[in-house]
């Protein structure tokens, strides 16, 4: 049986759902572990809520609060926290203890979009190791007596030329952070070319006292199976690669388990998981925009199969539950799923040059807090 401890969380499974903002709600995140325990036997990974703003939260804008909503039977309930701020971390971290919001803290540290590095956020903060760890700090004292871990997500760096993730690694459980998670890119990467799984390896090696896990190109079960063994990980996290294959939590912990993997659904066993979706998306944000939501996943869980363009242009407007309903009772349920839907999937880009606040490089010891960054809400 392969199980991952994250402080006094024991989880079954050493898989981990990456937040992903606009998809890691609480109705992905239950449809994921009912897929779960229907096709591999249990519910026994860590879903992660989607990102939400520590500034934001402490303020109580009402989006934010109903991002961190939590299914009456999810557990544990996993929330990750995007802050640049160790005194608005500490607001938020106690927030989340005082009002039992949550039994796990996560922290971005790995969001490369441009408008949050150009303001020292995200990807680009690890450089600026003083206040990095005056961040993972304030929110484990925030925890301090109580069951709540707190753990630190990142990458490898903000280009191939300024490398964060040893030091952040050393530093985050030197602080006391229960674990931590490596995308193997960098910031400058972004979601493109291919991780490097060789720097989940050399961080394993580094930081031997807590869990390190290992996030990039996971996109079936062979491959996290595969990256436990090559770099010696505690765990995998997945991002992309469950987008429109919520299903995929139950082939993985089936295969780190040495159980039996189920066979991938027909198209009309899809269709029942995109109505099952449009209903939890409705009734967590109301019909209209749940069905607004749900058009992106539906174009994730098409991919491959052989869907005529006017009826994926026709689910692409959806903005119903009975019209969803009408449009998937017009597929062929017999078809199998296909070869093609397997591999990547989601947003890839292309590299380019980090966009980085004035002078951001000039000295990493600087722990002064970055002015603005703080409003951001986008992560990766």
């Amino acid at each position: 049986m392969s199980s991952l401890r994250i402080g006094s969380l024991e989880l079954h499974s050493p898989v981990v759902l990456a937040p992903m903002a606009g998809v890691t709600n609480v109705a992905f995140r239950t449809l994921c572990r009912e897929l779960e325990l229907e096709r591999a036997g249990s519910t026994s990974g860590l879903y992660v809520c989607e990102m939400v703003t520590a500034r934001a939260l402490v303020e109580r804008q009402p989006a934010t609060m109903h991002m961190t909503t939590f299914g009456p039977t999810e557990t544990p309930r996993s929330l990750q926290l995007y802050t640049v701020d160790p005194d608005t971390t500490y607001a938020a971290a106690k927030m989340i203890v005082d009002e039992n919001m949550a039994d796990h803290i996560d922290m971005n540290f790995g969001c490369p979009v441009p408008k949050v590095t150009r303001k020292g956020g995200g990807s680009a903060l690890p450089y600026k190791r003083r206040l990095f760890g005056q961040i993972v700090a304030a929110a484990v004292r925030a925890t301090e007596g109580t069951d709540i871990p707190v753990t630190v997500k990142m990458r490898v760096g903000i280009d191939p030329e300024h490398h964060t993730h040893l030091d952040a690694g050393r530093i985050a459980a030197a602080e006391g952070a229960a674990a931590v998670a490596l995308h193997a890119r960098t910031a400058s990467q972004r979601y493109s070319g291919t991780a490097d799984w060789n720097e989940i390896t050399r961080l394993k090696e580094h930081v031997t006292d807590v869990p390190i896990l290992g996030n990039g190109d996971i996109f079936d079960a062979s491959d996290a199976a595969r990256m436990m063994n090559e770099t010696g990980c505690d765990g995998v996290v997945v991002g992309r690669g469950c987008l429109g294959r919520p299903w995929l939590f139950a082939e993985l912990s089936a295969a780190l388990n040495g159980q039996q993997i189920a066979t991938p659904p027909t198209l009309g066993e899809v269709t029942k998981i995109i109505a099952r979706h449009a209903q939890l998306l409705a009734a967590h944000h109301g019909e209209m925009k749940g069905l607004r939501e749900l058009r992106k996943h539906v174009s994730w869980y098409m991919r491959g199969f052989p869907v005529g363009s006017d009826l994926r242009v026709s689910m692409a407007l959806v903005s119903t539950l009975s019209e969803l309903d009408d449009l998937l009772g017009q597929l062929d349920h017999d078809v199998p799923f296909p070869k093609d839907a397997e591999g990547p999937r989601g947003r890839q880009g292309s590299p380019g040059q980090v966009a980085l606040p004035e002078g951001w490089l000039d000295d990493p010891e600087d722990d002064l807090v970055p002015v603005g960054a703080d409003m951001m809400h986008s992560g990766g």
